[in-house]
């Protein structure tokens, strides 16, 4: 059950309408590390979180919070859009070619489709997706995309800040800083618990599949590039942060697997092919390809 009040986490007054700037705040609304993908992306971490207690409560504060956090930036948004496009400014844009020009900064949707108010997008009118969020069930990895969205949302945050000289609009957005700040060490200390608490290994999934994975390659740097700085890293030759694995570096790395090869072409596919590589079943090893399975799938009973 949610409870929603009148009352915004924090003051939202900008000084005057400024309807570019506020196309340029739908990044922190509906952009990919916007605060409708971790408001989505936490409430689905707590409602798939399969323990009761202290982490699904500490997800859903947060969550419930962020939610807060989209309503502050959808009322700013309104708040810049007041008046515009009024008569007499669409009037001087059409006498003034640089103020034509600013205003064709401003999103058009925010006023034709939403009346003058904040949209599900991005600054570029891209529609938030869904798939942008990440709830996997595991909470050591999840925690981990958890406080990297807030990191990326605090960094265009603040170049955000940068972009206006409004102080009802810095006020509101030094606030947002600071929670976001407060948001990444809050997942980085529950890291930290998960840990203490013996529920996860230092990496996800957790100590699960050790056997199960190739082990002597979980040791060492691939050096891939031409210069030669990433050996002077403390990651070249320390114990690992999961205490188990000595980290090293392997400066002269040889490939493990055979030339990278497609295999031939089903003929139905009608794919650029010279027949150097035989006849597509006897490079798929099954007597039909793609399009024959396909077919097999779809209609069993079609000879």
């Amino acid at each position: 059950m949610f409870r929603h009040t009148d009352y915004l986490q924090f003051d939202v007054k900008p000084e005057k309408p400024d309807p570019v700037y506020a196309r340029k705040l739908q990044e922190l609304i509906g952009g990919a590390y916007g605060e409708m993908t971790v408001t989505m992306q936490y409430l689905f971490q707590g409602w798939n979180c399969r323990m009761e207690g202290k982490y699904k409560d500490l997800i859903m504060d947060i969550a419930t919070e962020e939610i807060g956090h989209v309503e502050m930036l959808a009322t700013m948004v309104a708040r810049l859009l007041e008046g515009a496009p009024a008569t007499e400014s669409t009037k001087a844009a059409g006498g003034d070619p640089v103020v034509a020009a600013v205003m064709g900064g401003m999103d058009p949707q925010q006023a034709i489709v939403a009346g003058g108010g904040a949209m599900p997008q991005d600054s570029n009118g891209v529609p938030w997706n869904g798939r942008y969020i990440v709830a996997s069930g595991n909470l050591l990895a999840d925690f981990r995309a958890n406080a990297a969205a807030e990191a990326q949302g605090r960094l265009q945050t603040a170049r955000l800040w940068n972009m206006t000289d409004d102080p009802g609009v810095k006020a509101m957005l030094k606030f947002n800083l600071a929670r976001d700040t407060h948001h990444q060490n809050l997942w980085l200390a529950a890291i930290e618990e998960l840990q203490a608490d013996g529920l996860e290994g230092v990496v996800a999934p957790n100590a699960l599949l050790d056997e199960e994975e190739q082990g002597n390659h979980a040791f060492d740097v691939w050096h891939l590039s031409d210069v030669e700085f990433s050996s002077a890293g403390g990651w070249a030759d320390r114990l690992a942060p999961d205490v188990v694995h000595q980290m090293g570096f392997n400066a002269n790395p040889e490939p493990l697997g055979n030339k990278a090869s497609a295999p031939a072409p089903d003929p139905k596919l009608y794919a650029t092919y010279d027949g150097a590589k035989g006849a597509p079943s006897s490079a798929l090893g099954t007597e039909k390809g793609v399009v024959g399975k396909i077919k097999d799938a779809l209609d069993p009973d079609e000879p």
